[in-house]
């Protein structure tokens, strides 16, 4: 595309420069730019891109986006805002991808990821090809894309678009994508036309970043507003909303679309009815304006029905049949690092989740704590340069439903991990727990310490595979360390 033309896509914007090269790529990530890529300059929290203008000429840019004047070997376009230029050119650069796509977003506090690998999972199994968007990455049909950064939960919009390019170009007609409360207040999701936005709940989270509980509901509150003011017969257009959760009748107010709530507890239009949990799995009526049916699920404890519930609402007011739903849940087994069972021939149970916030660990100890036969280990640490405010209430948590609380580090960051223990255990002072800074050694010993019927709960990282330590980042998997663990005391 050439530059002149791409730029038209800007409303306000200053350049002038006689010629009017081709754009090859559209980048926000210096370490990307080559021949013919438009550099657009991001402030993030650790970097600035006005300050590599230098070397993004010399690897062969042809032009900088900026939100002010920078002396530059090449033209400068200067914008009020560049995040928000970043999500309309790179839109405009892959031409506008989303719109020839059905696309779902998931946003809330806990589940998300399950809720959007259970969607992905019943568009496949109906025969769509379908493209996943989250924490885990970003794939077509269960195949990674390799595109050059997808690390945050949200890709920034460059990198987002390129992706939703990518799905277009391999036939994908349907996309599911979690949403993150970053990536709404930073933009990054400006120009994605979406279909269905679902809402899971509201718990403390992220609180280092949006610093009152109200920011971080406004911030979820966008993805709903962004819906949209028009209704198309031909074009489904809906929010599902968590009727239970006490945001829920606030969400309503923020968008225009149609809505459609499910629920447990509250009248909703999608209901589970006569909900049966076990250790083997969970059973309900779903009860629906498109038809009632039993569902027998893998999947254990409550907090799965509600993410099953929100799976199947999102499907069926997307054309796809209660006879497909129902199978695909039936039939869908967990997903990594999400009450991941670790079994080596233990006589012990060993749980991995990804529970890092106040609400999913109580969620995944008291599901835990309905058939528990033995006594609970709760194995978990907190996230340094995060909310300070959430660790004395993990402490807690883990405190309450469990018979022997291991605290220890998560991803430290900069932070001391005998710092944020200690604020962990000002949370409990006067109960019983055991604090082993080193993740690896606390893993060790709940293995070791556990009996035959036990359960051990190691959360907080779940499918990670590493652990960030100061400036580094080491390799770390919680499930590895676990197995390491269980076969080093089977071998005594």
């Amino acid at each position: 595309m050439q530059l002149k033309t791409l730029l038209q896509s800007l409303i306000a914007c200053e350049a002038d420069f006689p010629d009017n090269p081709s754009v090859t790529s559209v980048e926000t990530d210096s370490r990307h730019v080559g021949e013919g890529s438009l550099f657009i300059c991001i402030r993030g929290s650790h970097f600035d891109g006005h300050k590599f203008v230098d070397q993004v000429a010399e690897s062969g840019a042809v032009a900088i986006v900026a939100d002010h004047p920078v002396e530059a070997s090449i033209p400068v376009v200067i914008v009020p805002d560049t995040r928000r230029a970043s999500a309309v050119l790179a839109d405009a650069f892959y031409g506008q991808p989303t719109k020839q796509l059905h696309l779902v977003g998931v946003t809330g506090t806990n589940g998300k990821t399950t809720t959007t690998h259970l969607i992905e999972k019943i568009f496949t199994d109906a025969g769509r090809k379908t493209g996943l968007i989250g924490t885990i990455g970003m794939t077509i049909s269960g195949k990674p894309l390799k595109l050059q950064s997808t690390t945050p939960t949200t890709p920034e919009a460059v990198t987002l678009q390129q992706g939703f390019s990518e799905m277009i170009s391999e036939n994908v007609d349907t996309a599911v994508m979690e949403v993150s409360s970053h990536a709404l207040d930073l933009g990054r999701v400006h120009g994605c036309d979406f279909n269905v936005a679902v809402f899971t709940n509201l718990s403390q989270d992220h609180l280092e970043y949006h610093s009152t509980m109200e920011d971080y509901f406004r911030a979820k509150s966008l993805l709903f507003s962004q819906l949209g003011n028009t209704y198309d017969r031909n074009k489904v257009n809906a929010a599902v909303i968590n009727a239970d959760d006490k945001r829920a009748d606030e969400l309503k107010k923020v968008t225009a679309a149609q809505v459609i709530t499910y629920g447990i507890e509250r009248e909703a239009d999608v209901r589970a009815e006569e909900v049966e949990l076990s250790e083997k799995g969970t059973r309900f009526s779903l009860v629906s304006p498109f038809g009632h049916t039993n569902i027998q699920l893998k999947l254990i404890g409550l907090f799965n029905v509600y993410n099953a519930l929100a799976a199947a609402t999102a499907s069926l007011l997307s054309g796809l049949p209660l006879s497909q739903v129902k199978a695909s849940l039936e039939e869908a087994g967990g997903v990594p690092g999400r009450f991941e069972v670790i079994d080596e021939g233990q006589p012990f149970t060993v749980i991995v989740d990804y529970a890092h916030t106040p609400d999913s660990l109580e969620n995944v100890l008291a599901t835990v704590r309905q058939f528990a036969k033995g006594r609970i280990f709760a194995v978990i640490g907190c996230g340094g340069d995060r909310d300070r405010t959430k660790r004395p209430l993990m402490a807690q948590k883990a405190v309450e439903y469990a018979d022997i609380s291991v605290f220890t580090s998560d991803n430290p960051r900069s932070e001391e991990p005998e710092e944020i223990i200690r604020d962990m255990e000002n949370g409990v002072k006067g109960e019983s727990f055991v604090s082993i800074p080193d993740r690896a050694e606390a893993i060790h010993y709940a293995v070791e310490e556990a009996y035959p019927g036990d359960i051990i709960v190691i959360a907080g990282k779940g499918h990670e595979t590493y652990q960030i330590l100061g400036d580094r980042v080491i390799d770390f998997d919680d499930r590895e360390t676990a197995r390491e663990a269980i076969k080093k005391i089977l071998m005594k």
